[in-house]
């Protein structure tokens, strides 16, 4: 059966699409943006802050479906300079044990919703 996660502390879906679905034990995450969920504003200081907020905005829907990040088993980021992936690359790893680290992919793309530099989304595992 496939249930929906939403929570409050990650941004509001603004389109025909839910935060994350939980489908037996396996959690498939929306995307995330660098969006302040209280004030629904980006932020975009700097591309390790939009990183930070995307990654706490992952751990928000997370934890909502009562996972971590250990839980995770593959990630996909999406950027739109590859001259920005070490800095992102930082902020990310903090998230993680580098041992148990998930599989990962990061592609550079033609352009991200609201004209953000990053995208995040993840698979999980309970």
């Amino acid at each position: 059966m496939k249930k929906i996660i939403f929570t409050d502390k990650a941004p509001a879906p603004i389109g025909p699409y839910n935060q994350a679905v939980l489908v037996g034990n396996t959690l498939y995450t929306s995307g995330q943006i660098a969006l302040d969920p209280h004030t629904m504003e980006l932020v975009l200081e700097n591309i390790q802050t939009e990183t930070k907020q995307v990654m706490e905005n992952m751990k928000a829907v997370l934890e909502a479906a009562d996972m971590t990040f250990e839980n995770v088993v593959k990630t996909t980021i999406f950027i739109m300079d590859m001259a920005d992936f070490a800095n992102i690359n930082t902020v990310y790893g903090s998230y993680f044990d580098e041992n148990t680290a998930p599989a990962r992919e990061t592609v550079q793309v033609a352009g991200l919703p609201k004209g953000v530099n990053v995208e995040i989304s993840m698979i999980a595992i309970k």
